[in-house]
């Protein structure tokens, strides 16, 4: 059934030309109006194949624009995440130096939220992108106090989504977040995947939905010579393709699905056939001890967000 479906379409690479991957192909560049007609054909194809959640955001380039036109005149039962914090600065520029630029603040909020309003009705989740423990915002009264606003005007999620290392502790002082005597947020999209599987420490216990983003590490769960040290991991997931008849990304993807509770996880396809790939995880479930098998290929957080941050803009 379409409404049982678990994988959701993100939009990031969409949206914008460049994204923090491994890119082992490169495509042929195309002009901003083909980008821009390819990222809507995407989204149409992800709905016709029966994806119903869509993750977007204003730093994602014309991610969110793409959404305004696409849900205008249809699709009622989808729904729509959002954040807000972060703003693309690129320019669909490939030789950019800055690509995004993060800003916490109450302003922000209410500059992105102008805009992001208007995927309602189909908007159901508004997140903080990226929140940290550096960045102060969740300590921030005035923006937690908008944030309830805005849920309570609208009747929306507010959520929030994670990065680096310390995102269980983010997650942990997030859960604690009462105004008028309820918890603030009911949705966190966190980085979960075969090697970094530090939420399933605390996925059972949190009292909200979970959302995965960064399934296929960045890329770095395919085979690659740069990165040797995953060698047995690499055979491991192949053994895993195989076994089932479907490709690594519908391993990695169908890992999130069977080893925590989760909602949704995201799809970070840029192509019909990548996303017609991803499809596939929705069509088996792992034997207990395959999943076991997958479980063991884990990495230290510490050594994951390492590596993640020499990871270049591509």
């Amino acid at each position: 059934m379409i409404e049982d479906l678990k994988l959701g379409l993100g939009t990031a690479a969409i949206g914008r030309p460049q994204y923090i991957n491994i890119r082992q192909n490169r495509n042929e560049e195309h002009s901003l109006d083909t980008f821009k007609h390819n990222g809507s054909e995407l989204i149409h194809k992800a709905y016709d194949l029966g994806i119903r959640y869509f993750d977007t955001a204003p730093g994602y380039g014309m991610a969110e624009e793409l959404m305004l036109d696409w849900r205008k005149d249809h699709h009622p039962e989808v729904e729509i995440a959002t954040k807000w914090g972060y703003t693309y600065t690129a320019g669909f520029d490939p030789t950019a130096k800055i690509h995004e630029v993060k800003e916490h603040s109450l302003s922000k909020l209410n500059e992105q939220w102008k805009v992001s309003k208007h995927l309602a009705p189909q908007l159901k989740y508004y997140q903080i992108h990226s929140a940290t423990l550096e960045s102060g915002v969740l300590e921030n009264d005035a923006v937690l106090n908008r944030l309830n606003e805005i849920k309570e005007e609208y009747g929306l999620v507010i959520g929030l989504t994670t990065t680096g290392e310390n995102q269980l502790e983010v997650l942990q002082k997030a859960i604690e977040i009462e105004r008028n005597g309820s918890k603030l947020f009911g949705l966190f999209q966190v980085t979960y995947n075969v090697f970094d599987q530090s939420l399933a420490a605390v996925a059972k216990d949190l009292d909200a939905k979970l959302v995965i983003k960064e399934a296929m590490a960045n890329g770095r769960l395919f085979p690659n010579t740069r990165y040797l040290h995953y060698s047995k991991a690499y055979d491991t997931l192949e053994q895993m393709a195989e076994k089932y008849n479907v490709g690594i990304d519908a391993v990695a993807l169908r890992f999130c699905m069977d080893s925590i509770p989760i909602y949704k996880v995201l799809s970070g396809a840029i192509t019909n056939e990548q996303l017609t790939n991803n499809l596939q995880a929705e069509s088996f479930e792992f034997e207990e001890e395959d999943l076991d098998l997958l479980k063991y290929l884990h990495v230290s957080p510490q050594d994951y967000w390492a590596e993640r941050k020499r990871l270049s803009w591509n």
